[in-house]
């Protein structure tokens, strides 16, 4: 391989003839960018796509939807998380889609099994083995003693006889949490409703070997499970607790010997053992911060050592038309056979915030100092929910109408329906119900807070009575003040405000602004130590207030509790990011890539969508 310091890059040698498309992979920038301008109606290629770590889904939707773009039919086939409440949402979202709630490391130990019964029953390669015949063996499948079927009345009234009728799930891990760890069958059981279906060991399943050939040859031809070569592009951002800022334990001198680390190793296991075309791994920037930029070698060593061609780059959100910076780090990885995806260049400016690691900063995914831009203008908060309905702090409905008209070509877009090819196609018809647009409720003290916090811009707990501000811009308090008492008795301005960040912090209890861009959507609404209330009304930011600040369209609706929603959407890749990178995938795939590593969006991206917008009405209807 060839190793460039820009983008860390590790490609296939030039004189190398066997990457896939090598005549126009090759091919001038220019003319690449004359292909891409020109996007295909319906994709018709297809490539299969693993989201790991998938949460509600957010990177896999985007990907799917930028692939589309560039006339590549990229379908999430397969979903992993370990939060049921995002698998629900994923799999409504999704509902063709097999969305697993398990553990990565279960789940890879599953595919290995699976892999080894795929073998054992000879189904691996038999392609002609479809569903009639699994409803065929179920036929034949009676009873040994050859009777009518009516034995069970004949049953003693004492004893109670269980028969598998038919297996209807499989898994690793503990499913009936006995520490008894191992592969398991979802049994239905002959005589009794879904609500008796139980997880059964195989060891307990000797005597149904027909009933798992059955289950086996019906899962293999369903692909209820990938194979390896299954599996055209995975995608996923393994959690890295372990390297975050605000982790006080963490092991700088051994970081993978940290359990909060070791999902990066379990991902790069997946990636291993299913040998994907394409890769795509999204994490935060610490991992580049902490520990010299360990987490972050390592996964860029692990591809390389896998004869996977590799390129890393930083993404701000805000530079996809987001009014949110959000800057996270987004990991290729291409076959030797293939093109090595390119960045997408921004499209949008923004307002730039944090620190990117100095070792680092050539991996910035962003225009030479030099180099024409033409961005589009920075979005605001305003740009993205002002056209939303009022709602109060108590709001409990999940679905409304939306009261008026969207106000800006962001909401125009953001309202729009997914349809079309695969039901993750064009976005052509408005959205006429609203999901989600509730805030966190909070207790009577913070609200009573709340709305005692002035109404203009900057404003927070700084302004409350009692607090006074020295010359050096910390706080202290004010002697000359009585420290005013809420009706519970708790103090008006709470300790913990003028303590944090040693009294220097602005952000307990503060309002965001119309004309302001978010730095990050988090993951927690409680207004103590960040910046999270609405300008105007009192109350924090609704789920679907931050939801379109990660460009989530309004037609995603996300299931459980509200605090669960909050973490859904906090814990999503910014929708816009991975719908550029999507593009960017679907053209490597068709080895369409310039020389550089990274290229300019067309001039109808991200606008392509106006093209269809056209069709539907310019306004919601009141309702």
């Amino acid at each position: 391989m060839s190793y460039s310091v820009q983008y860390s890059t590790f490609a296939n040698l030039p004189e190398d003839d066997r990457q896939a498309g090598s005549e126009e992979s090759t091919i001038s920038d220019e003319k690449v960018d004359e292909i891409k301008s020109e996007p295909e109606d319906c994709a018709t290629q297809e490539m299969a796509l693993l989201d790991l770590y998938s949460g509600c889904g957010a990177m896999s939707t985007g990907l799917c939807l930028g692939a589309r773009l560039s006339n590549l039919n990229l379908v999430t086939r397969w979903a992993i998380d370990l939060n049921s409440h995002a698998c629900d949402s994923l799999k409504l979202n999704h509902p063709d889609t097999e969305v697993r709630n398990e553990s990565a490391e279960n789940f890879l130990m599953l595919l290995k099994e699976w892999e080894k019964l795929c073998q054992e029953f000879s189904v691996l390669g038999n392609i002609h083995s479809l569903e009639h015949n699994f409803e065929a063996n179920l036929d034949n499948n009676g009873d040994d003693d050859g009777d009518d079927g009516d034995d069970d009345s004949n049953q003693n009234e004492d004893s109670e006889i269980f028969e598998v009728e038919k297996l209807i799930g499989i898994c690793y891990g503990d499913p009936n949490e006995k520490k008894e760890l191992g592969l398991y069958f979802k049994v239905h059981w002959k005589g009794y409703d879904e609500s008796e279906d139980t997880w059964e060991p195989i060891q307990g399943l000797s005597d149904c070997r027909e009933k798992i050939r059955e289950f086996v040859t019906r899962g293999y031809n369903l692909k209820i499970l990938p194979l390896p070569g299954d599996v055209h592009a995975i995608c996923g951002g393994p959690p890295c607790q372990g390297a975050s800022g605000f982790n006080r334990f963490r092991k700088k001198d051994a970081p993978l010997e940290d359990e909060k680390n070791q999902q990066l190793i379990v991902f790069m296991d997946i990636v291993d053992y299913l040998k994907p075309k394409f890769v795509l791994m999204e994490n935060v920037v610490d991992i580049l911060k902490f520990a010299e930029g360990f987490l972050g070698r390592y996964a860029l060593g692990r591809l390389v050592s896998m004869n996977y061609q590799a390129r890393l780059g930083m993404m701000a959100a805000g530079c996809y038309g987001l009014p949110q910076f959000r800057m996270r780090v987004f990991l290729w990885g291409a076959s030797r056979y293939q093109a090595l995806p390119q960045y997408p260049l921004p499209t949008h400016d923004v307002v730039f915030r944090g620190v990117v690691p100095q070792e680092f900063e050539q991996n910035v995914v962003a225009y030479g100092k030099d180099e024409p831009k033409n961005l589009k203008s920075a979005l605001y908060l305003g740009d993205a929910i002002s056209d939303l309905p009022e709602v109060t702090n108590f709001e409990a409905k999940d679905e409304m109408p939306y009261g008026k008209a969207a106000q800006t070509e962001f909401q125009k877009h953001i309202r729009l329906k997914l349809t079309g090819c695969s039901k993750i196609g064009k976005m052509v018809e408005q959205n006429t119900t609203l999901y989600d647009h509730r805030p966190l409720e909070l207790n009577n003290d913070d609200y009573l807070r709340v709305c005692r916090i002035p109404k203009r811009k900057g404003a927070n707990f700084r302004d409350l009575p009692g607090v006074k501000v020295r010359p050096d811009k910390r706080v202290e308090w004010d002697e000359s003040i009585e420290r005013e008492l809420l009706p519970s008795g708790k103090p008006l301005v709470p300790n913990y405000a003028m303590t944090f960040v040693k009294g220097s912090s602005t952000k307990p209890f503060k309002r965001l602004w119309w004309d302001e861009t978010v730095a990050t959507v988090v993951t927690r609404a409680e207004p103590h130590n960040q910046q999270v209330l609405h300008p105007t009304q009192d109350r924090v930011l609704t789920i679907r207030e931050n939801a379109r600040l990660q460009g989530f369209p309004d037609c995603y609706k996300l299931c459980g509790p509200v605090k669960e929603r909050y973490i859904q959407v906090g814990n999503a890749v910014a929708v816009p990011v991975s719908r550029a990178l999507g593009y960017a995938l679907g053209m490597a795939s068709k080895g369409i890539c310039g020389e550089k590593p990274v290229f300019r969006l067309p001039p109808t991206y991200p606008n392509c969508f106006r093209r269809t917008f056209s069709t539907a009405s310019e306004d919601v209807a009141d309702s």
